[in-house]
């Protein structure tokens, strides 16, 4: 399912127009964002949670030529699923 798709299901199973749905969906996707870039866990319960680890700094290689390269420190976003969610993928 990709955004039109959910945007699609959202007007008809609300009884919506599609600019209402899609400004629905689009303010609930750019909140979440909000929030992960904040550093905050967004938890859907029994459906998913979204956080953000954190990396150190390290000391790579580059593949090509071995050279050793410094791997700055990073933040990214992680997805993880629900028990319920998985309970109902794996029927």
């Amino acid at each position: 399912m990709n955004k039109l798709e959910l945007i699609a299901a959202l007007k008809s199973k609300a009884g919506i127009s599609k600019s209402e749905a899609a400004t629905v969906v689009q303010i609930l996707f750019d909140d979440m964002a909000e929030a992960l870039a904040r550093g905050d866990r967004v938890e859907i319960r029994g459906l998913c949670s979204f956080f953000v680890k954190e990396y150190k700094s390290y000391l790579g290689r580059n593949p090509k030529t071995g050279e050793k390269v410094a791997i700055k420190p990073k933040r990214l976003p992680f997805f993880k699923s629900g028990k319920e969610l998985k309970d109902r993928v794996d029927r």
